[in-house]
C-alpha cells in the first residue's frame, strides 16, 4: 500500500487515506481525481473493507471501465461496483423489480423510443402533436421525474388549461410505458429514488450492502441522484464526492451546482480536500482557463497551479465565415501534424452538432482522417435499430415499440393495415400485445394468409427464444440470418448498412470477452445506457470531433474551439440569464482545460444560420483575455473583390494608444495595400490586425514586421 500512496501528491493521499465520514474533494481540471478516486477504492480495501461493500458512481461508462482497468492491474481483490447512476438504478430495480411493481425484463426506451411512446399517448388523448409537441412535452416530463412529482403528485397542483392538459399527456405517457414493460432512463433514476425514500427495509439493507459510497462528477448530480446518494449512505454517512463546481455543465438537464456546493452545508462534520495541481496543462493553457472561470459568481475558489514547463501562447483566429474557418481548423491540424502530433492527438470541439458538417468537408478535402465522437447516433442507425429490435423482443416481449419495427421488417405479408388490427384488438380487449400475436389464428378481423405469417413470426421468436443462454454473439447472429434482416441488406446498393451492422456484432464480441457471464438482457441495457462519450476511440488514428459536452473527461495534446461568438458559446438560449451564462462559461472552460500544449480557438465574422447569412460577434468570454491569446495569422486567398479604400463599417474595437490607429491605410512589404481593422497595446507584443487586399486579414507583431502608414 506504501507503493501506492508514495504516488500521490499529499493533497491526494489526503484525500485517499480518508476512510470513516464524509469527504468532499474539490478537483480542478487535470488535477488527478480518476487516480484519487481509484486509489482510494484500492486503499479501503487494503485496509480491509471487503470489496463487494464499496460502490463508485461514476458519469460515464467509459470512466467507469477505466477504473475497473485500472484497478484489476493493481492485482487486487475483485468485487465492487463501479458503474454509472442509471445502470446501479437499472441492476437495483432489476433485482428488487416486485418492490418496485417491476417486472425483471423491463425495457430502457431510448429517445427516439421515447418519442414513439409520446406520440402513442398524444394519439389516446386526440390531442394536436403541433399545438404538444412531443419533444417538449418529453422535456417537461423529464423535468417532473428529476424532481421525484409523480402524475399523482403534479395533478395536486393548482394548475392552467396547458398545465392540466400536461397532467393528462404525463399520465398517458406513463400508461404506455407500462404498457410496453419499459422504463425511460428518468424513470431509472426516480423509481430507485423513491424505493430509497419509502422501503425503510431495502434502505437498511442497501446501506448495509454499500458502506463507502464514492460518487464522481458531483456537480452534475440532479436531485434524483443527490437522493440516491443520502439514500444509499443515510445510515453511516460514509459518502465521499468529488467535482468541481468549475465544470458544471448539464444545468439544461436536470444537474444542480448547489448539490456540490451546499454539500459541506449538508455535512457540517465533511472533511474537505482541495486537489489544485494540474498535470495536464501547460501554465498558458490554464492562465487562460482560470482568467476566464474567475468571472463567474457561482463557485468555490482554487488557485490552480502545474509544475509543468511553459509551452506555446494560445491562439486566436478570426475568419470571415464558417467555410473560412473549417478551412483553418483543417489548415492548423496540417501545421501540427508537421510538427510532429499524431492525428489521434488532436481534437475540433463545437457547441453544436450542427457546426461539424462543414468541418467535415474541410478535412474530406484535406484528406485528414476524422473520427465523430458521437456513441448514441451508431444506435439510431435504422439497420442497428432492427437489430436491436429483434433481440429486446426475445427479453420482453410486451415491448410494443420493438415489435411493431419487427413485424413486417424485412416484408413477410403482414401488412400496415393488419398491424393496425391488432394493436387496436390489444388496446381495446386490454390484453397484453405478444398474447394477441400468439392467438391471431383465433381472430376473425384477420386473413388467413396473414395470420399464418404472424403465426410464422411468433414461432421463429419462441425458437430464438430457448437459446437466450448463450454467448450474446451467437445469439445475434442467429437473429440476424435466420430474420432475413442479412439477405434484406444484401440486396441494397449500399454496402454501409450491412458494415454497421458487422459493427454491432463486434461489440457483441467484446461484451462476451468482457463480461465474466454475459446475458443478453445485460448487454442490451449496456447499450441503451451508452454515452457518446463511449464512442471516443483513443487508437483511431484521427482526429476527434466532438461536442464540448462530449470532451467532458478527456484529455488531448492540441485542442480547437471553433464557433467562439454570441449565440453559440453563450449559446442564444441563455441570453440575460445569469445562471445559464455562468454555465455557458464554465463550459468553455472545460473545452479549454481539454488541452494539454497546444491550444486554438477561432470564430467567424459572418456565419450561416438556416439558409440565411449574417454578420455575427466574437463571444463576450473573450473580454479580458486578449494578453493570454496569440492572434493567429490567418492566410487567405486574394479577394479581388475587397476594396482597402472603403470605409470601415462601425462596431470594430481594439486598443489604440499606438502609433497605429484604427482604419488606417498601411502597407506591408509581402502582402501589400491594407487598412487596420484593429490596434492592440501591449508591452511585449504591440501588435494590429490589417485586412489587406490581396492577403486576406491578418496579424501583425510591430516588432517584427515594418508597415507604412500611406495618406490618403
Amino acid at each position: 500500500m506504501e507503493e501506492i500512496l508514495e504516488k500521490l501528491t499529499d493533497a491526494q493521499r489526503r484525500a485517499v487515506t480518508h476512510i470513516d465520514g464524509p469527504l468532499l474533494v474539490l478537483a480542478g481540471p487535470g488535477s488527478g481525481k480518476t487516480r484519487v478516486i481509484t486509489y482510494r477504492v484500492a486503499y479501503l480495501i487494503a485496509k480491509g473493507i471487503p470489496p463487494n461493500r464499496i460502490l463508485a458512481i461514476t458519469f460515464t461508462n467509459k470512466a467507469a471501465e477505466e477504473m475497473r482497468r485500472r484497478l484489476e492491474a493493481m492485482h487486487l481483490p475483485r468485487g465492487s461496483t463501479i458503474c454509472t447512476f442509471h445502470r446501479l438504478a437499472a441492476r437495483l430495480l432489476r433485482e428488487y423489480a416486485e418492490r418496485a411493481d417491476l417486472s425483471k425484463n423491463f425495457t430502457i426506451y431510448d429517445e427516439a423510443d421515447q418519442l414513439i411512446a409520446m406520440r402513442d399517448a398524444l394519439k389516446a388523448l386526440e390531442l394536436d402533436s403541433k399545438n404538444f409537441p412531443s419533444g417538449k412535452m418529453l422535456t417537461h416530463i423529464s423535468n417532473y421525474k428529476n424532481d421525484l412529482v409523480t402524475p399523482e403528485q403534479l395533478a395536486q397542483l393548482p394548475q392552467d388549461f396547458v398545465g392540466g392538459k400536461l397532467v393528462e399527456i404525463y399520465r398517458a405517457y406513463q400508461k404506455q410505458l407500462e404498457k410496453n414493460n419499459a422504463l425511460d432512463f428518468d424513470d431509472l433514476l426516480m423509481r430507485l429514488a423513491l424505493l430509497l425514500r419509502d422501503d425503510t427495509e431495502l434502505r437498511d439493507r442497501l446501506n448495509e450492502r454499500y458502506q463507502y459510497v464514492l460518487v464522481d462528477e458531483y456537480q452534475d448530480t440532479n436531485h434524483c441522484q443527490y437522493q440516491i446518494a443520502r439514500g444509499l449512505t443515510l445510515n453511516h454517512n460514509n459518502l465521499c464526492v468529488t467535482g468541481d463546481p468549475d465544470q458544471s455543465i448539464y444545468g439544461w438537464r436536470g444537474a444542480d451546482i448547489g448539490n456540490i456546493l451546499a454539500f459541506e452545508e449538508d455535512n457540517p462534520e465533511a472533511a474537505g480536500v482541495h486537489l489544485e495541481e494540474n498535470f495536464r496543462s501547460t501554465p498558458e493553457v490554464l492562465n487562460l482557463a482560470d482568467s476566464l472561470i474567475r468571472h463567474n459568481v457561482q463557485r468555490k475558489e482554487k488557485q490552480l497551479f502545474t509544475s509543468k514547463l511553459s509551452g506555446a501562447m494560445p491562439e486566436l483566429a478570426e475568419y470571415e465565415d464558417e467555410r473560412a474557418e473549417a478551412h483553418g481548423a483543417a489548415q492548423y491540424i496540417k501545421e501540427k501534424r508537421h510538427e510532429g502530433f499524431e492525428y489521434r492527438q488532436m481534437a475540433l470541439f463545437y457547441r453544436v452538432n450542427s457546426l461539424s458538417r462543414v468541418l467535415e468537408e474541410a478535412l474530406r478535402r484535406e484528406r485528414i482522417p476524422y473520427q465523430m465522437v458521437r456513441g448514441v447516433e451508431f444506435y439510431q442507425r435504422r439497420e442497428i435499430k432492427d437489430v436491436l429490435a429483434y433481440l429486446r423482443v426475445l427479453v420482453n416481449p410486451s415491448d410494443r415499440v420493438s415489435l411493431k419495427r419487427i413485424i413486417n421488417t424485412p416484408a413477410r405479408g403482414i401488412g400496415n393495415a393488419t398491424v393496425k388490427r391488432l394493436f387496436d384488438y390489444s388496446e381495446n380487449a386490454g390484453k397484453d400485445i405478444w398474447q394477441v400475436l400468439a392467438e391471431a389464428d383465433r381472430l376473425e378481423t384477420i386473413g388467413a394468409a396473414a395470420k399464418t405469417n404472424v403465426k410464422k413470426l411468433v414461432q421463429m421468436i419462441h425458437s430464438w427464444q430457448v437459446n437466450t443462454d448463450k454467448p450474446v454473439v451467437e445469439i445475434m447472429k442467429m437473429v440476424y440470418e435466420q430474420s432475413g434482416l442479412k439477405a434484406m441488406l444484401a440486396a441494397e446498393k449500399s454496402e454501409d448498412p450491412a458494415a454497421n451492422v458487422q459493427e454491432l456484432i463486434n461489440s457483441a464480441v467484446d461484451y462476451d470477452s468482457r463480461i465474466e457471464k454475459p446475458a443478453l438482457d445485460d448487454y442490451l441495457q449496456q447499450i441503451a445506457l451508452v454515452s457518446d462519450a463511449d464512442a471516443y476511440d483513443e487508437q483511431a488514428g484521427a482526429v476527434s470531433l466532438m461536442t464540448l459536452h462530449t470532451a467532458k473527461g478527456l484529455e488531448f495534446p492540441v485542442v480547437l474551439i471553433v464557433g467562439v461568438e454570441e449565440g453559440l458559446i453563450p449559446h442564444a438560449r441563455s441570453a440575460e440569464n445569469e445562471k445559464e451564462i455562468e454555465e455557458e462559461r464554465r463550459l468553455l472552460f472545460v473545452g479549454i482545460t481539454r488541452a494539454q500544449k497546444k491550444l486554438c480557438l477561432s470564430y467567424a465574422s459572418n456565419r450561416t444560420f438556416r439558409g440565411t447569412r449574417q454578420a455575427t460577434i466574437r463571444s463576450t468570454f473573450l473580454r479580458g483575455l486578449e494578453g493570454l491569446v496569440f492572434r493567429r495569422e490567418i492566410e487567405y486567398e486574394p479577394d479581388h473583390n475587397l476594396n482597402v479604400a472603403d470605409d470601415l463599417e462601425t462596431g470594430l474595437t481594439g486598443n489604440e494608444p499606438l502609433s497605429f490607429i484604427r482604419g488606417q491605410l498601411v502597407r506591408h512589404s509581402k502582402f501589400g495595400l491594407g487598412r487596420i481593422q484593429e490596434a492592440i497595446a501591449s508591452r511585449d507584443h504591440p501588435r494590429v490586425v490589417v485586412r489587406f487586399n490581396a492577403g486576406g486579414q491578418k496579424t501583425i507583431e510591430l516588432k517584427y514586421a515594418k508597415l507604412e502608414k500611406l495618406d490618403e
